[in-house]
């Protein structure tokens, strides 16, 4: 699902504040939680979905993380 980017992956998360992050993070993790459960009944079709959905999260969260410090100092 290469062509279905959202606007928090890549080079655009820098640019982002931390409530979109946030936001972003919620809906990957909501996502995340729904495919998980789908994969648990039966097969999915594309199981790799999991995976960028997990990097997906990692990213975001050291992207909030990083913000986080910023707004720190």
């Amino acid at each position: 699902m290469a062509d279905n980017k959202t606007k928090t992956q890549g080079q655009g998360m820098s640019a982002l504040s931390p409530a979109e992050l946030k936001t972003g993070l919620r809906l990957a993790l909501e996502k995340r939680a729904k495919l998980t459960f789908q994969h648990r009944v039966a097969p999915l079709k594309n199981p790799m979905e999991l995976r960028r959905l997990r990097r997906e999260i990692a990213r975001l969260n050291t992207h909030i993380s990083s913000k986080e410090k910023e707004a720190a100092k």
